[in-house]
């Protein structure tokens, strides 16, 4: 090791130091932050016995316990999301007739378009990388391939719907190699961003009913929903980390990943958490958990894998995850301050300590689990 290199070690290890003494948080070990892991998902799952049908807000939390899985090893984590899994049939809705088949809102079996019915696809291609066998992903292989030889490109017209299926995109071009779903990610995003992404502000608005001036703030402000810039940002990481390296599409989705994460970080709250309308705290003022989890996530993956830079970015991550670990996190392991179900920050809206969701509960353990390979890369260095 050079001169300049223990140099620059000495130094990341300060900053590292500091960041966590600023915001009076003891640097977490690896076992107390795969005990708190535990401790939150052993609380979920111990009062979800059955893990539920493949709907966008089961299949959430889904994400979250795989990467807790990940980096636990955990075998009752992975046999929950097997167990899902098999309840559901390797499935999203189940119509079998593709002319009926729509991708706007919807609940019933012809919904097969509609990304809240694909984000189950994640966990399902997760659970075949693990022990491979065809049928784990021969519906998410028909649904999308189905979806890419169609003519239309709207098919993201929700932020949501970036964290549902950008990443399946991804995952399978790594399980089958098709260059396909690597072009197709880049039209439809390039969709999305046309009718949703703000390019003054960085972030993104829920979907184009929500675009400034024809809504705003109760304050006249622009109205960026933190769980939906959240589900994107989030999506955004998952996106690069199976994205190829030499892709042609790396530097677009890169250059969307690293402004938003400036955005995120000018918008965060001194206490950690960021509010539900990111740029006018007082539309509906207090902490929110899911928003701040998939930032934290979003912000810690960044820093974890060398696109954002621990200087500017490290101080935002532990603040969030303080929040995280010490106010959303309750003693009885539940995930508190969760936004319910909605596409808005809506005035006067109670969340509190006892507001909790499966979707919530996905987002702390993606955030502790990158705090988990946070904790490793630092041990390393």
């Amino acid at each position: 090791m050079t001169l300049t290199s223990k140099i620059q070690r000495y130094l990341i290890l300060i900053l590292i130091l500091n960041s966590f003494n600023t915001y009076a948080i003891q640097q977490p070990t690896k076992a107390e932050l795969i005990a708190t892991i535990e401790k939150a998902n052993d609380y979920w799952q111990s009062a979800h016995v059955d893990p539920g049908n493949p709907s966008w807000d089961n299949a959430a939390y889904q994400t979250g316990n795989m990467e807790a899985y990940f980096v636990t090893a955990n075998e009752r984590f992975l046999q929950y999301s097997e167990k899902w899994a098999i309840k559901n049939q390797w499935k999203g809705v189940k119509g079998n007739d593709s002319t009926k088949w729509q991708y706007k809102y919807g609940e019933t079996a012809d919904y097969v378009l509609f990304g809240d019915w694909q984000i189950c696809f994640q966990t399902y291609i997760d659970l075949y990388n693990i022990a491979p066998d065809s049928i784990k992903i021969a519906r998410a292989r028909e649904v999308m391939e189905y979806e890419m030889s169609t003519a239309r490109n709207d098919y993201w017209w929700w932020a949501d719907g970036l964290y549902m299926v950008m990443p399946v995109m991804t995952k399978l071009y790594r399980v089958t190699g098709n260059t396909m779903y690597l072009d197709k990610l880049n039209e439809y995003f390039s969709y999305a961003c046309s009718i949703m992404y703000d390019s003054k502000a960085n972030l993104f608005y829920r979907d184009a009913k929500y675009v400034y001036p024809a809504h705003k703030s109760v304050n006249g402000k622009k109205d960026f929903w933190a769980r939906g810039d959240g589900w994107v940002f989030a999506g955004l990481a998952k996106v690069l980390k199976d994205l190829p390296k030499d892709s042609k599409y790396r530097k677009v989705f890169l250059k969307y990943y690293k402004d938003m994460a400036k955005a995120i970080i000018k918008s965060q709250q001194p206490e950690g958490y960021w509010t539900r309308s990111m740029l006018d705290a007082q539309h509906a003022p207090g902490p929110e958990t899911s928003g701040t989890a998939f930032f934290t996530y979003g912000l810690l993956w960044g820093i974890n894998n060398g696109y954002l830079k621990e200087k500017s970015c490290l101080p935002a991550a532990i603040k969030g995850w303080k929040y995280l670990s010490t106010v959303a996190l309750q003693p009885s392991g539940k995930v508190g301050y969760v936004q319910p179900i909605g596409e808005k920050a809506i005035p006067g809206q109670v969340v509190d300590a006892n507001s909790t969701s499966n979707f919530g509960v996905g987002a702390f353990l993606l955030a502790a689990s990158e705090m988990v390979r946070f904790t490793d890369n630092l041990q390393l260095k």
